[in-house]
């Protein structure tokens, strides 16, 4: 599972590079993702997830419990 977000499911996507010629050459948009370690506090240990940055928001504002299980209802995440 390379270049996904485990929280928010963001992966790479695909686009055109556009030059001033307006010549289109196929690219990559990658999601912006960091190797982060949360400590999960029901279970009293460090998890690390694969999280992008917009990932990193959510975990903040929702809390990490109540993240995960969403990301785990969605399919994003299977175990942790």
């Amino acid at each position: 599972m390379a270049r996904v977000c485990q929280v928010t499911g963001k992966k790479v996507s695909t686009g055109n590079n556009v030059s001033h010629s307006n010549r289109k050459t196929k690219r990559t948009f990658k999601p912006n993702l960091f190797k982060k370690r949360y400590f999960l506090e029901s279970e009293n240990r460090w998890i690390e997830l694969k999280v992008s940055a917009s990932g990193m928001r959510t975990i903040n504002k929702n809390g990490l419990e109540a993240t995960l299980k969403e990301a785990k209802a969605e399919g994003h995440i299977s175990k942790y």
